[in-house]
This record gives structure tokens, sequence and C-alpha cells, in this order.
């Protein structure tokens, strides 16, 4: 089994859309993506090697210092899976993109440290 990182993106423009919904549809579309998501995890759990957690603001640090960043990334979660392909299946219809405002899930498999 290979180890995987996905990545669940999400845009500044489709939060906003979301937030923009009635409060009456935000609350239930958070209340069915809450449940698929949980679903979805209780599918998955063999699969899943670490439930990983939604990310907060970030902090580039490069030769030049540190400095505040946006960018798309707005969690994460491990999987273990035979190929890439499988990995990848593991997100089809996935909440975060079907019912929460979330653009997609990058998949990137794990690779080991060169000796």
């Amino acid at each position: 089994m290979k180890t995987f990182l996905a990545i669940y993106t999400g845009t500044a423009e489709k939060l906003e859309q979301f937030k923009q919904l009635p409060e009456e549809e935000r609350s239930r579309r958070e209340t069915a993506g809450v449940k698929a998501w949980m679903e979805w995890g209780a599918r998955h759990a063999a699969a899943i090697v670490d439930d990983g957690a939604p990310l907060g603001k970030t902090k580039r640090i490069t030769s030049a210092g540190i400095a505040d960043i946006r960018n798309n990334i707005a969690g994460y979660v491990l999987v273990q899976a035979e190929s890439h392909e499988a990995a990848a299946r593991l997100f089809l219809e996935h909440p975060h993109f079907t019912i929460f405002p979330g653009d997609a899930v990058e998949i990137m498999e794990c690779l080991p440290m060169p000796v």
C-alpha cells in the first residue's frame, strides 16, 4: 500500500458565494455536509491513515524572511491505496465540493525519503 496526501482546496470566491446564501440554506447545507463527510469517513475508514484537519492562515518563509500569504489549501487527509488512481477515486463525489463550497481535492503520493 502506498500513502497519499489529499489536499482540500477552495477559493475565496466560492466561500463568499456560500456566505451569501440565506442563513437557513447555509445552515441546512452545513448540517448535511458534516453528516455526509462523517459518512464518507466511515466508508473509507480502512484507507484513512490520518483524519487530517482544516487549515488556517498561511505564512511563507524564504531567505527574505516571513510573509503572510493566501493560497487555496483548506485542509488535508492522509490515505492509503494501491495506486494513485485508487486514492483519487476515494474522493469522487466528496462533500468538500458537492455540498460545501470547496473547489477540489488534490492527491499526491508520499514518496520515501532518498537514502
